[in-house]
């Protein structure tokens, strides 16, 4: 059975309900599944938990499902970039559960490996450890962290082939790796897709025993923040 779809909505078709937890893949604006957003915020789907690094901006990547209020609790890092995100945080009309970087990809890495919890020591002593299980090892004190285990994972690659071996470009490996690993379902855009063995076996960032469904399609490019250096006087 082929695994490419024909666009973002027929490759979501079936796997929507309201209240779901949502992996999402992404490093700030980069690699940011941004076909299968548009097309979540087309189906209506509601009260969704979205566990992604960041909360794109506000016109762009998950920010649009901010907009449009359909995001219920997010599970982030990294969320300055979004003033409509702050605006429903600080007005109690979203749920917050914020981790660090690592934390949070190790959280999505576990849920893929089948590791239910784990200890850090990233966290202790601040409000990301309130509530939670504190153990002492050797002489350090960790905290418990549980595993992501999400009902659908939404990833962005740079290129697939038919059975859904993927490469990722650059900074967008970062989240998009754990994020695809740790859903039920794993849908995937890329930029293109490739015949079958046209991917040598030592280049593929993720292997297709992960993905379930692909779709190619036209990306934006976009940057969240340019800073340029004011030119030199001779």
């Amino acid at each position: 059975m082929s695994k490419v779809y024909s666009d973002a909505t027929a490759a979501l078709d079936g796997l929507l309900f309201d209240g779901m937890m949502i992996a999402a893949g992404g490093f700030g604006l980069c690699g940011i599944p941004e076909l299968l957003i548009d097309a979540l915020r087309e189906s209506g789907v509601k009260n969704l938990r979205v566990a992604s690094n960041n909360a794109g901006v506000d016109d762009f990547g998950l920010g649009l499902l901010l907009q449009s209020r359909q995001i219920k609790k997010m599970s982030s890092s990294y969320v300055g970039e979004n003033a409509e995100f702050m605006r429903q945080y600080l007005s109690g009309e979203l749920e917050l559960e914020f981790n660090p970087q690592g934390t949070l990809a190790e959280r999505m890495r576990a849920g893929g490996a089948g590791i239910p919890a784990f200890f850090t020591a990233t966290g202790v002593g601040t409000v990301v450890a309130e509530g939670k299980e504190h153990q002492d090892f050797d002489g350090r004190t960790y905290i418990l962290e549980r595993a992501i285990n999400a009902d659908l994972s939404i990833v962005k690659a740079w290129k697939a082939d038919e059975s859904g071996n993927l490469i990722f470009r650059k900074t967008a490996r970062n989240f998009n790796v754990p994020a695809a690993t740790c859903g039920k379902v794993c849908v995937v855009e890329v930029e293109e897709i490739v015949p079958v063995g046209a991917i040598p076996a030592d280049g593929i960032h993720l292997p297709g025993i992960y993905v379930h469904r692909l779709i190619t399609g036209t990306h934006q490019k976009r940057i969240e923040q340019r800073t340029v250096r004011a030119k030199e006087t001779a």
